[in-house]
């Protein structure tokens, strides 16, 4: 009853996930209105079903979620390059999508960093990851949920985009499930998405 009970709510919430993300998509000047309020949803649904890991120390948390952080930002910048030599047109498509969808003004940013990150990490790794590792091994549970994770944007056509994304959603489920910390985790996504976008942009 209890794993009926865990597939129904995982089923329910992915399809609002990616049907709310859907339309977000077809409709950017609401974009930045709906897509907190998807993360909000879902920081609620991985509050209220799953508890979430914490076995780092508060000075390993920060010391090693910049260093993992600058890995990872490190890692997409290296992917970003090799892709923009091997896909045609990926530089272009990935500016497209940044220039409709990505961050521009202050409001965004303080969305981004204090809700749209930590919700991210409390659903997709605290939620689905960990609900999935309960039926089958690490392994498995990471890709699958990374590919949920780009799910949204690869449906809806932003491949280049889903796939770095993809990448990023693999690095931090191995995190994850390595280092068993939902606040270290929320750290290294914290400080890549403050060196992608703010203080070494290269997209």
């Amino acid at each position: 009853m209890k794993i009926a009970k865990s597939l129904v709510l995982l089923l329910l919430s992915l399809i609002f996930f990616f049907a709310v993300f859907s339309y977000a998509f077809d409709n950017s000047d609401i974009f930045w209105y709906l897509y907190p309020f998807i993360i909000l949803i879902g920081i609620a649904i991985s509050i209220l079903s799953s508890n979430q890991k914490d076995e780092v120390s508060l000075w390993k948390c920060l010391l090693f979620g910049i260093g993992y952080g600058v890995i990872l930002y490190g890692l997409i910048r290296l992917s970003y390059l090799i892709f923009n030599l091997t896909i045609l047109n990926f530089s272009k498509s990935i500016t497209k999508f940044i220039s409709n969808f990505g961050p521009n003004n202050i409001w965004h940013y303080l969305l981004l960093v204090f809700i749209i990150v930590v919700g991210e990490e409390l659903f997709w790794r605290g939620f689905v990851q960990q609900t999935i590792r309960n039926w089958i091994s690490s392994v498995y549970s990471i890709i699958i949920t990374s590919i949920l994770y780009a799910g949204p944007f690869i449906i809806n056509g932003h491949y280049t985009y889903g796939l770095l994304t993809l990448i990023v959603g693999i690095f931090l489920g191995i995190l994850y499930d390595w280092k068993k910390s939902m606040p270290l985790n929320i750290v290294v996504h914290e400080v890549y998405i403050l060196l992608l976008f703010l203080l070494i942009p290269f997209i």
